[in-house]
C-alpha cells in the first residue's frame, strides 16, 4: 500500500525551493549601491576638483555680466571759462534678441515707450538673434529709460552713455563742430581734439538673476577715466557779437554766405570765427556738408584788393620804395600784354599809400612789375600765403600762391591786385596780424595762451608800421573803406572787391566783398577779416559791405576787451594821420 505525502510537507519543500535564492540577493544589493557610490565620489571629485574652474566659469557667465562704463568727455570752454561743450548723462536702451523673444507678445508696448515702430523692433531682433547686444534707442534721458525698465521685460537694459549738448548752439557751432552717438568728435575742435577730451571707457561686473535681471554689481574691474577740459582761445562776447553782426550782414545783403574772423594780434589767438549759413550742432538733423563746413578755414577765395597792402610790403622791404615814393598811374590805365589794366578814375601821381588809399589797380601794378619776382614771392610766401596757418584745424587749406619760377608779366600783374592766387579768411587775418604785431608772424592756435608765443619776424619793424599808417588813410574820408571808422578809434585796413571766376571767364555779376583791418592803429591789438561772398543787390563793394560789419565788430570787441581809445574825440582822423604819415615828396615824370 503506498504511502500518500502530505500535502503541508509539499509547500514546504516548494516554498523552500523558491526562496532559496534570498541568501545572495543582499550581497548584489551591497554591490549594486556601492558601485553607485563611487561613481558619485568620482563625479563629485570631476566635478568640484577636475572641472571646478570650467563650471565655476560657466556658471558665472549664465549669472554674471561685465557691463562697460562709459568715459565722461571733457568739457569746451572759452577763454574765461564759460561752457562752449558739455556732455550731460542719458540712458540707452539695449536688449539681448534671444531673452526678449520670451516677451514677444508685448513688444507693442516696448515700442510705444522706446517711439518705434513693432515691425521694426521685430525685424532687428529677428536679424540680429546671433548677438548678445543689440540698441533699440540710443540717448534717452534718465527718467523716459526708467519708463522702459519699468515694463520689466525679460533681455531689456539700460547702459549709461553721454551726449554732447552746445549751451551756444550755431553761435560757435563752426568753430567747435560735433561728436557722434558714440561722442567720438567728427568735426571742428570735437576732432581735433578728440583724444584730449575722449578719456577712457571702464567696466564693471554686475550679478544677474535667472531672468537675466542685472540684481546688483559684484566688483569694479576698470574705472572710468574722465576727458580733460579744452580752454580754447574764443571769447564767448565777441564770438556772439561777429555771429549776431555777420549774419544781420548776409541777409540784409542776401548774400551767398560770409564770413569772419578775430585774431589777437599779439598771441594768435582766435578770438571769434564765424559762418553763415550756420548750423546747430545739437540738431543732428542739420548735420549736412553743406551747413557744417567751416568756410573760414576750408574755403578760398581771390582776395582783390585785399591783398594789396603785402605787395606795397615787399616794395617797402627790398628798398626800392618808400611810404611817399610817387607813382604815376595816368591816364588811369596801363597795359600788360594784351590785358588792360584800368582805376575807376584817373589818379595821375600818388604816393604808395595813396595808391593804397585810392586801391589803384595801375599804381599797385607799376610797383609788383618792378620787384624782383624771388624778393616778391619770399615776402608773400613769408606772410603765410601758400601754406597752412599752423592752427591744426581739420579740412584747413592752405590756399594757392604759385611760385614765382612760373610767374609771367601777366600772372604778376594781376597777383599785384588779389588775382591768380587764392586765400582763406584765416590765412588773410593771420597776414593782417602780422602787420600788427610789427613784422612777427605768431602761430595761429584755437588754444588760449597763457603768455605771447614766440613768433618768426617777416617784415622789419619800421615797414610794418610805415604800413599801418598807409592803412590808417584807407578809412580817412577820402579813403576806400571809410565806413570802417570807428569812434574813439584810429583804424587801420583794406578793401577788397573781386569777380567770381566762372566757366568762360570772370563774372560781371558775382563777386566777393572783402575788409581787412586792424585797431588801434597806434598799437595794433586785434586783427579783423569779413568776407561777403556773392551779395545781391547794387552795392558789392568791400568798403560798402563789409567794412560796415568790420566797424561793427572791432568797437564791440575792443570795449569787451577794455582796450582804451586811441584817438581822442577832439582829433580828426587827419589829425591822427598826420602823427606818423609821411606826405608826399615832388612827383617826377620818371617815377615808376
Amino acid at each position: 500500500m503506498t504511502r500518500k505525502k502530505s500535502p503541508r510537507k509539499a509547500n514546504q519543500r516548494k516554498l523552500k525551493n523558491t526562496t532559496a535564492p534570498a541568501k545572495w540577493r543582499p550581497t548584489v544589493v551591497l554591490c549594486v549601491f556601492g558601485f553607485a557610490f563611487v561613481v558619485l565620489i568620482v563625479r563629485a571629485i570631476d566635478l568640484q576638483v577636475v572641472r571646478n574652474d570650467f563650471l565655476t566659469a560657466r556658471g558665472d557667465s549664465l549669472h554674471m555680466l561685465d557691463v562697460e562704463i562709459s568715459a565722461h568727455r571733457g568739457p569746451i570752454t572759452d577763454r574765461n571759462g564759460e561752457p562752449l561743450a558739455v556732455s550731460t548723462p542719458v540712458d540707452s536702451i539695449w536688449a539681448n534678441p534671444q531673452e526678449l523673444g520670451q516677451a514677444i507678445d508685448r513688444i507693442d508696448e516696448l515700442a510705444v515707450l522706446l517711439e518705434r515702430d513693432p515691425n521694426w523692433l521685430l525685424r532687428r531682433m529677428s536679424q540680429h538673434m546671433h548677438r548678445n547686444v543689440v540698441f533699440l534707442r540710443r540717448h534717452m534721458t534718465p527718467a523716459q529709460a526708467a519708463n522702459v525698465l519699468a515694463l520689466d521685460l525679460p533681455g531689456v537694459y539700460s547702459q549709461r552713455e553721454y551726449r554732447r549738448y552746445y549751451p551756444a548752439g550755431e553761435v560757435v557751432g563752426h568753430v567747435l563742430g560735433f561728436t557722434d552717438v558714440e561722442d567720438r568728435g567728427q568735426e571742428g575742435l570735437e576732432l581735433a581734439f578728440d583724444g584730449w577730451m575722449r578719456g577712457e571707457k571702464g567696466s564693471r561686473r554686475v550679478m544677474r538673476d535667472r531672468l537675466g535681471r542685472i540684481i546688483g554689481d559684484v566688483e569694479s574691474l576698470k574705472p572710468a577715466r574722465r576727458g580733460k577740459t579744452l580752454t580754447t582761445s574764443l571769447d564767448l562776447g565777441i564770438q556772439y557779437l561777429a555771429y549776431r553782426e555777420l549774419k544781420r550782414a548776409v541777409a540784409a545783403q542776401s548774400a551767398k554766405s560770409g564770413s569772419i574772423v578775430v585774431i589777437d594780434v599779439h598771441t594768435g589767438e582766435v578770438l571769434a570765427m564765424a559762418n553763415q549759413p550756420s548750423y546747430n550742432p545739437n540738431d543732428r538733423s542739420q548735420l549736412t556738408v553743406a551747413r557744417y563746413r567751416n568756410r573760414a578755414a576750408t574755403d578760398i577765395f581771390e582776395p582783390g584788393s585785399s591783398f594789396k597792402p603785402f605787395i606795397a610790403a615787399a616794395a617797402l622791404e627790398t628798398g626800392l620804395y618808400q611810404s611817399d615814393s610817387p607813382i604815376q598811374t595816368a591816364p588811369g590805365y596801363i597795359h600788360v600784354g594784351p590785358k588792360l589794366i584800368q582805376d575807376t578814375n584817373n589818379h595821375g601821381v600818388l604816393s604808395l599809400g595813396g595808391v593804397l588809399q585810392k586801391s589803384s589797380n595801375v599804381g599797385i601794378t607799376k610797383v609788383a612789375l618792378s620787384l624782383p619776382a624771388d624778393r616778391l614771392w619770399g615776402v608773400l610766401a613769408g606772410m603765410g600765403f601758400g601754406s597752412l596757418t599752423t592752427s591744426g584745424f581739420p579740412g584747413e587749406s592752405a590756399g594757392l600762391l604759385n611760385s614765382y619760377e612760373h610767374w609771367r608779366p601777366i600772372g604778376q600783374a594781376t597777383l599785384a591786385y588779389g588775382y591768380g592766387l587764392s586765400v582763406t579768411p584765416l590765412q588773410l587775418a593771420q597776414a593782417y596780424a602780422t602787420i600788427g604785431a610789427g613784422g612777427v608772424r605768431h602761430p595761429v592756435t584755437f588754444l588760449k595762451s597763457e603768455q605771447s608765443v614766440g613768433g618768426e619776424r617777416v617784415l622789419r619793424d619800421h615797414t610794418a608800421r610805415d604800413l599801418v599808417a598807409m592803412l590808417e588813410t584807407v578809412v580817412a574820408p577820402e579813403g576806400t573803406g571809410k565806413r570802417a571808422r570807428i569812434d574813439g578809434y584810429r583804424v587801420a585796413g583794406k578793401t577788397g572787391t573781386a569777380r567770381k571766376f566762372e566757366a568762360g571767364g570772370y563774372s560781371d555779376l558775382r563777386h566777393v566783398a572783402a575788409f581787412a583791418g586792424l585797431a588801434p592803429a597806434s598799437n595794433p591789438r586785434l586783427a579783423v577779416v569779413v568776407v561777403i561772398d556773392e551779395p545781391g543787390g547794387d552795392q558789392y563793394y568791400g568798403g560798402e559791405v563789409a567794412a560796415p560789419v568790420f566797424a561793427n565788430v572791432m568797437s564791440g570787441a575792443l570795449r569787451l576787451l577794455a582796450i582804451a581809445p586811441d584817438r581822442p574825440a577832439t582829433m580828426s582822423p587827419d589829425q591822427a594821420l598826420a602823427l606818423h604819415m609821411p606826405r608826399l615828396t615832388v612827383p617826377g615824370e620818371d617815377t615808376p
